[in-house]
């Protein structure tokens, strides 16, 4: 399917979502919203496709956010109820994201990024919550997950003063997994999603899963005990993944997943 502000490319099990509006940084509006969520909503339900790489179109912006100039202008607002990009109210999304930010990622393209599990980012990549700048508010989780991923000072931190922090400060921090030289981003990203491919992807939803269900236990006792609840958890065992697994170690030859 075309689309006018988003590219979509998939090679094998991996789905590359690529933010296509260059003209202005990639910053997004509401028609992009809402194809943004026909997009992960189409990832969400193939079975054929295991892991996504979300990055932007150009070299000088994974996304500057929202686009200001089209708000100012009386344009459409709204979003879909997955959110920002489709993505930062998606909470049921159990397959892995990683986010391949090649350079500016502001406000919400910073929270894009955020809901990703994983970030890899150029050298040149910056990062910021710069709203309280505008007489906004990071309110598409930034405030949020920034502080469960990082801590609270450090986030306050950023929050607070609305500062840009570097690749490798992010990575310092804790946010940014891998910082690379620009051309090498989406080669690292697609390395990252062949490792994850390479895995069942029925353990990878199951893992996934838990874990962020978890996080929402009061305590680890009740994450523990929760976590044999939880969909993906019980798809698990029931798939052939959960048998093909031992059986091709015990035979000594690759395993061969079939995602069910």
């Amino acid at each position: 399917m075309a689309y006018e502000f988003v590219r979509v490319d998939r090679e094998g099990p991996v789905t590359v979502v690529t933010l296509n509006r260059p003209e202005v940084m990639n910053a997004l509006h509401s028609p992009a919203h809402f194809e943004l969520d026909e997009v992960f909503n189409d990832f969400a339900n193939d079975p054929e496709q295991w892991v996504a790489i979300v990055s932007g179109a150009g070299d000088r912006a994974f996304s500057a956010g929202n686009d200001l100039k089209h708000q100012a202008s009386g344009g459409k607002m709204g979003s879909p109820p997955s959110g920002f990009a489709g993505l930062t109210s998606r909470f049921d999304l159990n397959k892995p994201l990683i986010a391949a930010v090649n350079g500016v990622a502001m406000g919400g393209g910073f929270e894009i990024a955020l809901a990703c599990d994983i970030i890899i980012a150029a050298d040149s990549a910056v990062f910021a919550l710069p709203e309280p700048r505008v007489g906004l508010a990071a309110l598409a989780g930034g405030m949020h997950r920034l502080p469960r991923a990082i801590g609270l000072k450090r986030a306050m931190g950023m929050i607070l003063t609305a500062r840009r922090v570097s690749a490798a400060e992010g990575q310092e921090l804790g946010f940014v997994n891998s910082v690379v030289p620009a051309a090498d981003l989406m080669t690292e990203a697609k390395r990252w999603a062949q490792m994850i491919a390479e895995c069942s992807p029925m353990s990878i939803r199951a893992s996934k899963e838990a874990v962020m269900n978890g996080l929402d236990e009061p305590t680890l006792a009740d994450a523990i005990r929760g976590q044999m609840r939880y969909p993906a958890v019980a798809a698990l065992f029931q798939s052939e993944d959960f048998r093909e697994g031992p059986l091709a170690f015990a035979q000594k030859r690759p395993p061969q997943w079939k995602g069910r």
